[in-house]
């Protein structure tokens, strides 16, 4: 598993058990992110399934035996969470594009890392995740374009010009976008915008962590900014290497299956040549007994 795969779904299963401590902290959902009715029966205990699971799954995410189960249980979540998001698209999609992009965006990371986790790679369900993913971050790109204003105010002042970040940053995610969707320059695309979330962790939510302490809603912005950064990361290493794992999908295989086969097949040829040079030796031995006869 290249190390783009390994830091990102480190990343995200230290999100989500941080996530699911803050539902259990407040016996609530994640705020805005996972849209529930307060006149929901039994909220509270819901919320507290939720946070016990988001911890659960997250945990499994940092053992090689148990990422595609923890992975496969977090896709699912976060899938119910986006399908939760597209009725309040349809009827307000200004105000809840951006929702639905973030949940659409974890969804397929960790699908996506379920599968490059599993026994066998798919080619089929590896390119449904990466595509979903690559259609997710042209709508955050559009969020950009239509609430400039606020996200500037999210850039620190010390940085000049943070209107221009905002429109600039909602362009890089277009570019990554259709660059993963065609395959041009798609590796380049995904590490650059794995790189750019990474710096928005370390400038923007760490600092308005500190700045705001016991304010909930910076934890729960830091946190799904550490997920998504998680995911980027388990994109951009799906394509460091996914020539090799189509190739070998061809025939079934996934590239450390393969390495295994041809080490086998290297052991039988090995075998074969000792068992050619014992039954010469031994027609030698035989050939000079005749001839002293």
């Amino acid at each position: 598993m290249p190390i783009s795969i390994r830091l990102g779904r480190l990343l995200v299963g230290f999100a989500m058990v941080a996530l699911g401590a803050i539902c259990l902290r407040y016996a609530d959902f994640i705020m805005e992110w996972t849209p529930v009715s307060p006149q929901l029966p039994a909220r509270a205990a819901l919320a507290y399934v939720h946070g016990g699971v988001l911890i659960v799954a997250g945990l499994g995410l940092f053992f090689e035996r148990t990422v595609r189960l923890g992975a496969l249980v977090l896709g699912s979540v976060w899938l119910l969470w986006t399908l939760v998001h597209v009725p309040r698209v349809v009827a307000f999609w200004r105000t809840g594009l951006g929702g639905l992009a973030e949940a659409l965006a974890l969804t397929s990371g960790l699908f996506l890392l379920a599968v490059v986790a599993g026994p066998t790679v798919k080619r089929t369900e590896l390119l449904i995740s990466r595509y979903c993913y690559a259609f997710s971050l042209p709508m955050l790109g559009t969020v950009h374009f239509l609430y400039p204003d606020a996200v500037a105010n999210f850039i620190p002042n010390w940085i000049p010009v943070r209107l221009f970040w905002a429109y600039f940053t909602g362009v890089a995610f277009w570019a990554a976008g259709l660059a993963i969707l065609s395959g041009v320059l798609a590796r380049l695309a995904s590490r650059l915008l794995a790189t750019m979330l990474s710096s928005w962790v370390l400038i923007l939510h760490i600092p308005r962590v500190v700045a705001a302490v016991g304010d909930r809603h910076e934890w729960n912005t830091l946190f799904l900014a550490v997920a998504q950064t998680g995911a980027a990361w388990i994109v951009a290493g799906s394509l460091e290497r996914s020539q090799s794992i189509l190739d070998a999908n061809r025939i079934g295989h996934t590239p450390e299956t393969a390495e295994q086969n041809r080490n086998g097949i290297l052991t039988r040829v090995s075998s074969v040549r000792r068992a050619g040079s014992w039954l010469s030796t031994r027609l030698g031995s035989r050939s000079g007994c005749s001839a002293l006869r």
